[in-house]
């Protein structure tokens, strides 16, 4: 990815906004009733310059805090703070959902040179500092009981730099990628005590971490995919000489794995037309062709009800897709049709789940809407002051 927009290089942002989103964490679960969202959820959304916090329900605006030119946001895990990749590291913002106060952006800041991805997974939250490959971790309980100190948490240091993930398993178990300031090329994996248990370096470009069923950890290439499963790691080929998925989308009842998948490395632009689907227990792959004129960029995947995968299409439509058919089972109509961005930063819709329901943004029109993935109903809509970027729920 490369930058245009000098403001971002004078903010220090320059590794932190080469990123594309890696999204390795499951939806929480389905209800059992009628969607809607949980009582006190609320939803952070970026634009330039701020973040927007919405009441869940009515999506009405409850905080408007200003931030960097841009941000991006990512859950921490607890129910209620979100962590903001500023120029100085991860800030914590605190959207007030489950005290029911006014949001606020803290002053407690996680220290990162180009701060990266960020994965939820076993009780920890794991931060990723591209700039030293440093990983952090914290226990993401502390954050319910944030004061005024930022919570305990325990720094890995890195190799090399590079743009990267890392996760801890329930036992202590560290994966993590691999690579240098010339690229990445795999995964290492280390005990507790920072012992190599196994590594695999056939995985070029190696970005995008999801836990699947049974604490299967997959990570994209541009060749397929890695799977570590028990202390051993399958390599998982792509059909095409070039077949990258960068970002993976899983929940932790499936072993079947969501991820996007682009084959042409000349192509121009972000928008994809086709998507991944990695069996866990097979160590398998499949691509699946979306129908013509339906294409979406990687804000515009997710995990939802019944572990099917939705997909936020250039048509304006969430298509709804089966992960173990690859058929698409469903489709609703939420916004209008768009274009593709310019550059991958730009505002363009993007989707989020939560339980049954899906937080959609619109940029064009300035508007986010609220859907309930088990009919297609809107059940809420609003109109913002600022174009909308990012979105996370908590």
């Amino acid at each position: 990815m490369h930058l245009r927009r000098p403001a971002l290089l004078a903010l220090g942002l320059v590794a932190a906004a080469t990123l594309t989103a890696c999204a390795g964490t499951a939806p929480a679960p389905a209800s059992s009733s009628a969607a809607e969202p949980p009582a006190g959820e609320r939803v952070a959304i970026s634009y330039e310059g701020g973040i927007l916090v919405l009441d869940g329900t009515t999506l009405e605006t409850v905080g408007d805090l200003a931030s960097e030119e841009f941000t991006r946001l990512n859950r921490a895990g607890d129910g209620s703070h979100v962590l903001v990749t500023m120029s100085e590291g991860f800030q914590i913002l605190d959207t007030g959902a489950a005290s029911g106060s006014d949001p606020a952006l803290t002053d407690l800041v996680f220290p990162a040179d180009a701060p990266g991805h960020v994965v939820r997974h076993a009780g920890k939250t794991v931060l990723y500092a591209d700039g030293t490959s440093d990983t952090t971790i914290i226990d993401t309980d502390a954050f319910a009981s944030l004061g005024d100190a930022l919570p305990a948490s325990t720094t890995i240091p890195g190799t090399e730099a590079h743009h990267g993930v890392s996760i801890v398993l329930e036992d202590g178990t560290l994966v993590t990628t691999v690579g240098s300031a010339n690229g990445r090329n795999g995964i290492t994996v280390r005990d507790e005590d920072g012992t190599e248990i196994t590594s695999n370096a056939d995985c070029p470009g190696v970005h995008g971490e999801g836990t699947a069923a049974d604490e299967v950890v997959v990570f994209g290439c541009e060749n397929g995919a890695l799977i570590y499963r028990d202390g051993e790691i399958a390599k998982v080929t792509a059909p095409d000489t070039y077949g990258r998925t960068g970002n993976i989308f899983v929940t932790d009842t499936s072993p079947l794995v969501v991820g996007d998948y682009k084959n042409d490395p000349d192509a121009e632009g972000y928008l994809l037309s086709s998507v991944a689907l990695i069996d866990t227990q097979k160590a398998s792959m499949k691509v699946v062709p979306l129908p013509e004129g339906v294409s979406y960029t990687f804000r515009d995947l997710a995990r939802g009800p019944k572990d099917l995968g939705y997909i936020l299409a250039t048509d304006g439509s969430i298509h709804v897709i089966d992960p173990a058919s690859g058929e698409l089972v469903d489709e609703f109509p939420v916004i209008a049709a768009w274009e593709g961005p310019v550059e991958w930063q730009d505002p363009h819709p993007a989707i989020v789940v939560s339980g049954d329901v899906a937080y959609v943004t619109e940029p064009a029109a300035k508007k986010v809407h609220a859907v309930d993935l088990t009919s297609g109903e809107v059940l809420a809509s609003a109109t913002l002051a600022v174009t909308p970027n990012e979105v996370a729920v908590s």
